[in-house]
């Protein structure tokens, strides 16, 4: 029998994942952060990104948070994230579209608001790595 955590992902809107797991990978401010059975308590910022989670059967599944923070206890991990969306219901044309307003925003520098415009580019970069880690996964 594995050892397992129980683990809760939610946003602001939503519950997006309740279970048991073996393993979540995330992305904090200090660094990717690996959690499993028995961790030290931990409370840090988690930057956008990727969240990958090992279920118990084996099967990996990756959302996508904004940003937020992970909570580690002794029998539950939780990710109080802005926003989380599971990696399928993303859309990639969107987050290109996104990620390209954003950059011309930064160049034209006519009425810009230069924070929104880099936390906007900031979080479509984030979305597309997202993306690229769910290709590699199914590439394996």
């Amino acid at each position: 029998m594995a050892m397992t955590v129980h683990c809760d992902i939610v946003s602001a809107e939503q519950e997006i994942f309740s279970g048991a797991i073996e393993l979540l990978v995330a992305a904090s401010v200090e660094g990717d952060v690996g959690i499993n059975y028995g961790h030290a308590p931990l409370l840090t910022a988690l930057k956008p990104g990727p969240v990958r989670v090992k279920k118990l059967d084996g099967e990996e599944e990756i959302f996508y948070v904004s940003g937020g923070y992970l909570e580690v206890q002794p029998h539950v991990v939780t990710v109080l994230a802005d926003t989380a969306l599971r990696a399928g219901d993303m859309d990639e044309a969107a987050a290109e579209a996104a990620m390209k307003e954003a950059e011309q925003a930064i160049q034209s520098s006519e009425g810009l608001d230069y924070s929104k415009a880099a936390a906007q580019l900031a979080e479509s970069a984030a979305q597309l790595r997202t993306l690229q880690a769910i290709r590699k996964k199914l590439q394996r």
